[in-house]
């Protein structure tokens, strides 16, 4: 899984479809079988102010975590925003296991908002 990235400091890991698009324009909602997808949002505070090898380190560590994740169909780091969006399938207990990994390797990472799931 590559995250793509937009940011002029950072080289891209997968091509930006359309630059100046919004993410709600290119995340997708449905995966390849037409099932409907779930997302969430990571804030990483003052990451795009950071040194370039800290920069990638902190992508390496994230992307390690999705590469586990089969769940996850799409994610994209916005170094402006410093916004980590993930998309997945869902799966009762997906968000919390993604977020709780990659807090381990990127603790300063900080969940936005996402529904609670059921018990």
């Amino acid at each position: 899984m590559k995250i793509r990235i937009h940011a002029s400091t950072v080289p891209m890991t997968a091509p930006e479809p359309m630059p100046g698009l919004p993410l709600w324009q290119i995340a997708p909602t449905r995966d390849s079988a037409g099932q409907r997808l779930t997302d969430f949002m990571m804030l990483i505070p003052r990451l795009r102010g950071r040194p370039l090898a800290e920069i990638e380190r902190t992508l390496r560590e994230i992307q390690a975590v999705l590469a586990l994740h089969p769940d996850v169909v799409f994610a994209d780091l916005n170094l402006k925003l410093n916004l980590l969006w993930v998309s997945l399938r869902p799966r009762q207990g997906a968000i919390s296991e993604l977020v709780a990994a990659i807090r381990l390797r990127v603790p300063e990472a900080l969940l936005v908002a996402h529904y609670a799931e059921p018990h």
